[in-house]
C-alpha cells in the first residue's frame, strides 16, 4: 500500500518487477538507472549470486517530483525468479502498489512464465489482494531472439485480463521506459 504523509505532502509507492529467472527484471532496473539523472534516482542496490542471478532483490528509488501537490517517490524492486526463492518473492510483494510481470518471450520459457504468473497470483492473494484489482502491466521481453512465442500466444496465455502490455528488449532499453511509465500512471490513478 502506498504510504501517504499528508503533513509533509509525500507519497511513496512500491513497484515490483516479477517473472522467471533471467527473464530481464534486473536488466529493466539497470536500464532505468542509467537513463535517469542522479538527482532523480537513488543508488541501485543488488544482492546477486556470483553467477549474476538475483539472490534476494534489486532495489532502485525514483523521485518523480510533485504530482498533485505531493512529492512522489517510487521504490522499484525485482524478485528472484528461481523456484527455490519462493519465500523471498512473497516477502518482497508485501505492500506492493503495482506489478510489472516480465515474461521471457522464448518458446522454451512459456511453462516457466505460466508457473511464475500463478505464483504471483497466489502470493498477492496471501496478502489479501486480488490480482485482477492490482495495477499490473505485462512486459514481453527478449523479442530480439529467434525462437520466440508470437505476441498473440503470449497475450492469450499470459494476459487473459488484457492488462496493458509492451514488447521489450530490456538489454537495449526497448519498451523499458514505456512499461515503467504505464505502471506508474496506473498506480497514481488508483490513489486518486
Amino acid at each position: 500500500m502506498a504510504i501517504i504523509n499528508y503533513a509533509s505532502r509525500e507519497v511513496s509507492c512500491k513497484l515490483v518487477y516479477y517473472g522467471t529467472g533471467l527473464g530481464g527484471k534486473t536488466t529493466n532496473l539497470e536500464f532505468i538507472f542509467k537513463q535517469l539523472p542522479p538527482h532523480v534516482r537513488g543508488d541501485m542496490v543488488s544482492l546477486a549470486t556470483p553467477t549474476e542471478r538475483t539472490l534476494y532483490f534489486d532495489f532502485l528509488s525514483i523521485n518523480l517530483g510533485h504530482v498533485a501537490g505531493f512529492k512522489t517517490r517510487f521504490a522499484l524492486y525485482t524478485v528472484p525468479g528461481q523456484q527455490e526463492y519462493l519465500a523471498s518473492r512473497k516477502l518482497i510483494l508485501s505492500g506492493v502498489d503495482g506489478v510489472v510481470f516480465v515474461a521471457d518471450s522464448q518458446r522454451s520459457k512459456m511453462a516457466e512464465n505460466v508457473l511464475s504468473l500463478h505464483d504471483l497470483t497466489a502470493n498477492v492473494a496471501d496478502y489479501g489482494f486480488n490480482i485482477n484489482e492490482l495495477p499490473l502491466v505485462m512486459q514481453f521481453n527478449k523479442r530480439d531472439l529467434s525462437d520466440i512465442s508470437t505476441l498473440n500466444e503470449l497475450e492469450t496465455t499470459l494476459n487473459p485480463r488484457k492488462c496493458p502490455s509492451f514488447q521489450a528488449v530490456a538489454k537495449d532499453g526497448v519498451g523499458v521506459i514505456d512499461t515503467l511509465r504505464c505502471v506508474s500512471k496506473l498506480v497514481l490513478a488508483r490513489l486518486a
